[in-house]
């Protein structure tokens, strides 16, 4: 007589929200998830809305009804999954003190204790009170880099022993796109002809935007580059520059256009977890420059231009000299695409599944 699988709960909500490092995380783990089914292991999706397109359907999808997303997460998700059976339930950041001794949280980064400015004070205080808490009573804690997993056992001394690393991969149906091609596309849309150095991300604090410009505006004359900010408007003020465009948020296709008709990806931020347009960068063959924030180095290994501090006037410089050497560029989109190589959902989902397990076995 065969053994009956564990049941593991998903908060599968973030697969339905677009265009953030967490929800990237979450489709993509569901993904690996999808291509390595496992006997032991009965995985169920559930979420407050129905089942986004990209979801694999080898994956269980439940919805359930609560009146606020608060009430969901704290009561109506572990209540409803552990009526029905679920051992592991494996949330984001926030954990309900309702989910049982088999708790699993994904804690992408600690940035919130690192740089508490970076932070309206609201969300800093909902983090740092909800990660401590649900760190404490978690059997498993998910992160994304070694450097993440350092810095969380640091400043939460419970999650010793407790902290697994699986690292974030390329978006599964990011398409790499010719760079001749993206240029005229780009040109079309944006009226964008000149060379460009793009940064993607949304405008928070944490992502430090103000350097990426003004590093743009010490660049020399004798550069006709742009610099190309595309996300969702987040909040904080930036400088403006005649060599700035700002472009708000874009569709998947229009963004791998701006990635392959770029000279270079600028990832300025003070601090990152893991740095997913690092990757996206590579998938693009262009060449990426990443600041020494948090896991980006890590991440970026040699495959990048790791500049040693934040300050505009030597990112100005970098840039220039970068720009000036088309082998040292050929160099890194090599080294990109190797690396880039090192990095996969399906591994990450290996480990995932290992983490549950063990959240199980503690039980």
């Amino acid at each position: 007589m065969g053994h009956t699988p564990i049941h593991i709960a998903i908060d599968a909500r973030l697969a339905s929200t677009d265009h953030t490092g967490d929800s990237a995380y979450w489709r993509g783990l569901l993904h690996g998830l999808g291509q390595c089914p496992t006997s032991d292991l009965r995985v169920v999706l559930y979420s407050n809305s129905d089942r986004p397109r990209g979801v694999p359907e080898s994956l269980e999808w439940c919805r359930i009804e609560a009146r606020s997303g608060r009430w969901w997460s704290l009561v109506a998700f572990p209540l409803h999954a552990r009526r029905a059976g679920a051992r592991v339930l494996h949330t984001q950041y926030n954990l309900s003190p309702l989910a049982g001794r088999g708790g699993v949280t994904t804690v992408h980064d600690v940035s919130f204790m690192i740089g508490p400015e970076w932070f309206q004070p609201r969300d800093r205080t909902l983090l740092t009170l909800g990660v401590g808490s649900s760190v404490r009573r978690a059997a498993r804690v998910i992160t994304v880099s070694e450097t993440s997993r350092g810095e969380i056992e640091r400043f939460f001394p419970a999650a010793r022993g407790k902290v697994v690393v699986t690292p974030n991969a390329l978006r599964p149906d990011f398409q790499g796109r010719d760079a001749a091609a993206a240029r005229q596309r780009v040109a079309d849309r944006f009226g964008l002809t000149a060379p460009f150095l793009l940064t993607a991300a949304t405008q928070w604090p944490r992502k430090n935007l103000t350097l990426a410009i003004e590093a743009a505006r010490r660049l020399p004359d004798a550069l006709p580059h742009r610099l190309v900010l595309v996300g969702k408007s987040g909040w904080g003020t930036l400088p403006e520059h005649p060599r700035v465009m700002r472009t708000g948020w874009v569709d998947d296709l229009t963004l791998e256009d701006l990635y392959a008709a770029a000279d270079m990806v600028l990832v300025p931020s003070h601090h990152e977890g893991f740095g997913i347009p690092v990757l996206e960068g590579w998938a693009s063959r262009t060449p990426v420059m990443v600041s020494p924030g948090g896991a980006l180095p890590e991440v970026a290994g040699d495959a990048a231009l790791v500049a040693p501090d934040f300050e505009p006037e030597t990112w100005a410089r970098l840039i220039t000299e970068a720009l000036a050497n088309p082998g040292r560029l050929e160099g890194l989109r090599t080294l990109g695409a190797q690396r880039l190589g090192q990095f996969s959902w399906i591994t990450t989902a290996e480990r995932t599944q290992e983490a549950y397990r063990a959240a199980a076995a503690s039980l």
